[in-house]
């Protein structure tokens, strides 16, 4: 597994505004945006290319395209939802997909609920957007969900993480897997309830409002 975590000025700075308890959820959507087309950057670093012939206004070339089957986004449902828009704006050419998991409260694992894929992932480079890097088994059962499907190259965005997270993923993604995890910011630890110190809360509330 490969750790990208970009030590970017204007990345901190829109995560800490994120943090704010008192930040509405307009303007976290929009930091959220933001933050999704910076991290998008570096998690697109391995898209491939394939030549393309073109004419400029003086010439012909040789160009780049991306390759086909293009890539596709998939949200973990709700809260993912909340960064397609800036993940898309760097990759407009991506399907967008959707896989509805939720945590277990009590015993902190993972449920899928939902999913609208392809059944076949084979040879396309997937990138799974999920706000938070908490325990960790969203993120491997989503993992081993589209590697059933053929996905190889999976790259996995996150606002913040934990280290108790990123440990859990690192040690138990499934193996002939290519994974890359881009985070924002590596927060310090899990409380008891398993979520992310100092965090930001609730991702999906914070974005969409409370769900009683």
């Amino acid at each position: 597994m490969k750790l990208i975590i970009p030590d970017h000025p204007l990345v901190i700075h829109k995560i800490s505004k994120l943090r704010d308890e008192k930040t509405p959820s307009p303007l976290f959507r929009q930091l959220v945006d933001e933050l999704m087309t910076l991290l998008a950057y570096e998690a697109t670093g391995g898209v491939e290319l394939v030549d393309k012939k073109i004419i400029t206004p003086v010439a012909p070339t040789v160009g780049k395209k991306m390759k086909e089957p293009y890539p596709i986004i998939i949200p973990i449902l709700r809260a993912g939802l909340g960064m397609v828009n800036g993940m898309s704006a760097l990759l407009p050419n991506a399907e967008i997909g959707f896989l509805g998991m939720k945590r277990d409260e009590k015993t902190l694992k993972s449920v899928t609920y939902a999913n609208r894929l392809p059944d076949d992932l084979a040879g396309r480079s997937v990138y799974i957007v999920d706000p938070m890097l908490a325990t960790g088994g969203t993120l491997v059962s989503a993992i081993e969900y589209v590697l059933e499907r053929g996905a190889k190259d999976i790259i996995c965005v996150c606002l913040l993480g934990a280290p108790e997270g990123v440990k859990f993923v690192e040690e138990n993604a499934p193996e002939g897997v290519n994974l890359k995890v881009v985070l924002g910011y590596l927060d310090e630890k899990l409380n008891e309830k398993g979520y992310i110190v100092p965090g930001l809360g609730d991702a999906g509330d914070r974005l969409y409002g409370v769900v009683e």
